[in-house]
């Protein structure tokens, strides 16, 4: 079975038994509250495991989450029972913002047979499902994981500077219009407000349905080519790199290209009083 890299709830259903894996990559955004370790434990598919962005990140860095080294990737992958031949399925308990972010993460590394449940476990339980009725995970494998990165896929703050005198490159800034525009303070402290010079403001709430889904593949082509997408090279960005994935995610549902996704994102950018920024 060829899968798509999102996939909506009937056909994580029509999984094929013990060929996938399921992870749970729940992440809280700033200002949220809540336990996601006790949801996890509460309510979850069968076998799943925790992906916990927070851990499975660079942790010498200062910035949030910043993405780990191959090595550090394959030994989390590996003391699951993950090989790169086995299919993974990312869900958040709502939402996808932490499986889109996982999603990219496994990309990133050469993970080809991964996929994020649109919705997360609230739209599976919603359309009538309980999680114990998901297809059968696949057995641990007694392999070591073996990465292939992709480093194409993630850019850096000198890819964001190149990328502002190049006519051909867009930056895609998912937070919200009022911090986009420095309308209210950042969550971080000593964090300017503002954007990038140049980049376009497409808040990842916007290409979303009513129940945490992402929109059609035609509405967010829409939207995203509004933007510039598909004629320009994109980088996405946001606060942490986290709703970036979400727009990485939406580029590739909207059969456009992934681009770069900027890992530093706002919480590097703002911080280096050397940046350039723009307000309005």
């Amino acid at each position: 079975m060829t899968l798509a890299p999102l996939i909506n709830v009937q056909t994580l259903m029509a999984l094929p038994a013990r060929r996938y894996r399921y992870l749970d990559a729940s992440i809280l955004l700033p200002g949220q509250e809540g336990d996601l370790e006790a949801a996890f434990h509460e309510l979850a598919f069968p076998q799943a495991d925790r992906f916990r962005i927070n851990e499975i990140c660079e942790k010498a860095d200062s910035l949030p989450h910043m993405v780990p080294g191959a090595a550090v990737f394959a030994a989390f992958m590996t003391a699951l029972g993950i090989t790169r031949e086995t299919g993974l399925v990312f869900y958040d308990q709502k939402g996808s913002i932490g499986a889109c972010r996982a999603h990219w993460m496994a990309s990133l590394f050469g993970h080809d047979a991964v996929h994020v449940l649109d919705g997360g476990l609230a739209a599976f339980i919603l359309a009538g499902h309980r999680p114990d009725e998901a297809p059968e995970p696949a057995a641990p494998a007694p392999e070591f994981y073996r990465p292939r990165a992709r480093y194409a896929l993630l850019a850096g703050k000198g890819d964001v500077l190149a990328a502002l005198d190049n006519p051909n490159a867009l930056i895609l800034d998912a937070r919200s219009s009022a911090r986009f525009h420095d309308e209210v303070p950042e969550p971080r402290p000593n964090t300017r407000g503002g954007h990038m010079p140049g980049a376009s403001n497409l808040p990842y709430g916007d290409l979303l349905d009513g129940q945490g889904c992402l929109m059609r593949p035609e509405a967010l082509l829409a939207r995203l080519q509004g933007c510039g997408a598909g004629k320009r090279r994109v980088i996405t960005s946001c606060g942490s790199g986290l709703t970036a994935a979400t727009l990485t995610m939406a580029l590739r549902v909207a059969g456009l290209a992934p681009g770069q996704l900027y890992d530093g994102s706002w919480a590097e950018w703002g911080s280096d009083p050397t940046t350039p920024i723009e307000a309005s």
